[in-house]
């Protein structure tokens, strides 16, 4: 069992600091023994593109994020705010995941994925890395899944944003 992780000042100072700094919104999703598994992330950037790679960090090794953690690939949806209900259901444990009205799909590979997402990344762990109670995975992308693109998605202040149309011209 994990010690719960004490506040300090420079932590508190981190979660202030990242507060008000937007992050993209992703979906993360994988195929285990007991069904599918996701969560919500706001951590996945791009780190290369050869081979092609990503990033992104869990807080916990357990529940959702720890079967992600265990599985050979997972898939990483990149989302709009046509979305913004989902990564909030797929954000708090218990809530009603991967229903038919959501739109889920299974690939061949046998993964959930949402054809609806802006982009799919399907990827698989290369490294991951324990920093106090969360874990950083670097992950290669081996398969790019396009969707169609709606309204960007960006996460700030605890709260999900539509950012306009016209923002990628």
């Amino acid at each position: 069992m994990t010690a719960t992780p004490v506040p300090t000042p420079i932590g508190e100072g981190l979660k202030a600091a990242f507060r008000t700094h937007p992050a993209g919104v992703a979906i993360i999703t994988a195929a285990t023994p007991d069904g599918p598994v996701g969560l919500t992330a706001s951590s996945v950037a791009s780190v290369a593109v050869d081979p092609a790679a990503i990033v992104f960090s869990v807080t916990r090794a357990t529940g959702s994020a720890g079967a992600i953690l265990a599985a050979d690939t997972f898939v990483v949806h990149l989302i709009d705010d046509e979305h913004s209900a989902l990564a909030q259901s797929f954000a708090v444990s218990g809530s009603e995941r991967f229903t038919p009205e959501q739109g889920w799909a299974t690939l061949p590979t046998g993964e959930p994925h949402l054809p609806e997402a802006r982009v799919a990344l399907r990827s698989r762990p290369i490294q991951t890395v324990a920093v106090g109670s969360s874990t950083v995975v670097i992950a290669e992308v081996i398969e790019v899944l396009p969707g169609s693109a709606g309204r960007p998605l960006v996460y700030i202040d605890r709260r999900f944003h539509a950012l306009p149309h016209d923002t990628h011209h």
